[in-house]
């Protein structure tokens, strides 16, 4: 038997060997790409100097407080006003020259991602509540193209909005002046998910955290918001 007449002979073989590899390479593919839950942030998993003292340790059943708080409208926002959605959370205060400009722009620009999306939307905490009245939050929202329906920009009583930081979003420092509920907002965004609980944190200030924030709320959204 000739080499040629060999190979011949193994032809069909070879065309279902090969078909063969073909699925199993697609398989392998699929099973690698299949997207997975994202996880569930306890205090317990966050840096310490972003937690108060008395929920540090807790690794389950950590979710975000209630909240009423004034938006840049003057209207009440609650935790009813983000019922059944997903959004994104951070804490600013309008006058910062720093890394806030920064955050705000990646605000905007999830925003204009989400903007036909019906189930995500976003909330940013002023941490200097005396300073950022509503008149304030209005002008720093029209400077910024905040569209209301999307965005609240919210300030309130500083107490409540130092515990949402330190209690709920685990966002905050407190090494600031030395002022009761003195606080210092960190570069984080926060992923919240339909069931008040934090899904993910992000450097606000980088563009591929931004990226990976978009991808995120993706993954949320197949497995339900939850």
């Amino acid at each position: 038997m000739s080499f040629l007449s060999f190979f011949k002979g193994y032809k069909k073989f070879g065309i279902f060997f090969s078909i063969l590899c073909i699925i199993i390479i697609a398989i392998i593919y699929n099973v690698l790409n299949v997207k997975h839950p994202l996880p569930v942030y306890q205090p317990g998993m966050v840096s310490e100097e972003l937690v108060d003292s008395t929920i540090q340790h807790q690794l389950k059943y950590h979710k975000i407080a209630d909240f009423s708080l004034t938006n840049q409208n003057g209207e009440t926002i609650t935790q009813e006003t983000y019922k059944d959605k997903i959004y994104v959370a951070d804490f600013f205060f309008t006058t910062c020259q720093t890394i806030c400009p920064i955050m705000t722009d990646h605000m905007s620009l999830i925003q204009k991602e989400i903007i036909n999306d019906d189930d995500v939307m976003l909330l940013s905490h002023s941490v200097t509540p005396k300073i950022d009245s509503v008149a304030q939050l209005k002008k720093y929202a029209k400077e910024k193209g905040v569209i209301d329906r999307k965005w609240n920009l919210v300030t309130g009583d500083k107490k409540q909005i130092y515990e949402l930081a330190r209690k709920s979003y685990l966002a905050v420092k407190t090494d600031g002046n030395g002022d009761t509920y003195d606080m210092i907002h960190t570069e984080n965004f926060m992923l919240i998910d339909k069931n008040r609980q934090i899904r993910g944190f992000y450097d606000g200030t980088k563009p591929e955290d931004i990226d990976q924030l978009l991808q995120d709320i993706e993954t949320l959204k197949s497995f339900g918001g939850s």
